[in-house]
């Protein structure tokens, strides 16, 4: 495997592929068609030198992909409006009437500060507060934070398990599938054609859910070092520790997804495994997306031509020949 710098994300049917500064977002519209936009994002990182700094980058790479998630999950929803020509309610019409052409942003600034203080309660103090019922049994402080995170871990698990019975998350979860199976198909040195992307692997090292079970696991390891009597105090420094951990694990999820060594493949592991959670197997329809989104902002051929030059690439580009003449002949027709 060779490191392609490419990653991205699932959306509401469909894909959102980023490549360096140029993502696009491909979407399966309900009239079946493939729609894509093409659009950059400059980060936070470039913005200003010091937090593209090791370490403390992880915090503002984690809010690069907040923002640009919402962006692209609130661009593939509009494809799906129930009802587009409804009247606005009174609250919506009010809110619009005070932040103008600004209510969009207003608004993914709030569901993201909102869902940042979610996560934060729900997986890192619910967990502290479960644990803290056993510390009438429970005499070590070392075993207090290992059980604080086994139940992080299982609350985890129990969410997704949770929300993946939903019918739109499942589906959202084979998109995801599709994401990994794209970017592993280029950076395994096969064309990326339905058929070799269909044949590739569902789960990727650089994975959010690997990155997440890496937070889990790194905050049982600060935790067991940090030590506070108050139990107030505890609950400040599961908040205030975030961003540390976070910057922590960004450099381990980084190092793992460069890295083809024995070692950093039984590091990244548990984190493939937790992807069996998050992903599912595609369909040829959603591959067909998940192509879209790449090829818009990343020339594979160019790619396997350096890093896999004994790539051999005339068949594809045969088939691509048949396919553009076919296209041709039913236009005509």
């Amino acid at each position: 495997m060779k490191y392609s710098g490419i990653g991205g994300q699932a959306v509401i049917e469909g894909i959102m592929m980023m490549n360096r500064n140029d993502y696009a977002v491909a979407v399966r519209k309900p009239d079946q068609e493939i729609e894509v936009k093409r659009d950059r994002y400059v980060s936070i990182t470039q913005k200003v030198r010091l937090f593209s700094l090791p370490f403390i980058r992880g915090v503002f790479r984690f809010a690069d992909s907040m923002i640009i998630g919402m962006k692209t999950l609130t661009y593939s929803a509009s494809f799906f409006e129930d009802d587009e020509d409804s009247e606005p309610g009174r609250i919506e019409q009010f809110l619009s009437r005070i932040l103008g052409e600004k209510l969009e942003s207003a608004l993914m600034a709030f569901v993201m500060v909102l869902s940042f203080i979610m996560a934060i309660g729900i997986f890192m103090l619910l967990p502290l507060f479960i644990a803290g019922l056993f510390s009438n049994v429970i005499e070590s402080e070392r075993l207090m934070a290992v059980l604080e995170g086994v139940i992080r871990i299982l609350i985890f698990i129990a969410y997704i398990k949770i929300v993946s019975r939903m019918e739109d998350i499942k589906r959202t979860f084979m998109y995801h599938g599709a994401e990994h199976k794209c970017i592993n198909c280029v950076e395994h040195g096969l064309p990326l054609t339905v058929e070799n992307v269909r044949n590739s692997s569902k789960e990727h090292k650089r994975c959010g859910t690997s990155f997440i079970l890496i937070v889990m696991v790194i905050s049982i390891l600060f935790f067991m070092v940090v030590r506070v009597d108050n139990v107030w105090m505890r609950f400040a420094s599961r908040i205030v520790l975030v961003p540390v951990i976070a910057g922590v694990s960004y450099e381990i999820l980084q190092l793992a997804g460069r890295s083809n060594s024995k070692f950093m493949d039984l590091v990244s592991r548990p984190g493939m495994w937790m992807q069996g959670l998050t992903t599912k197997e595609p369909d040829d329809s959603m591959i067909e997306v998940a192509i879209a989104a790449t090829e818009a902002v990343f020339d594979w051929k160019a790619y396997l031509w350096e890093n896999f030059p004994d790539t051999d690439l005339s068949a594809f580009e045969e088939q691509e020949n048949r396919q553009e003449e076919t296209k041709a002949i039913r236009r005509e027709a």
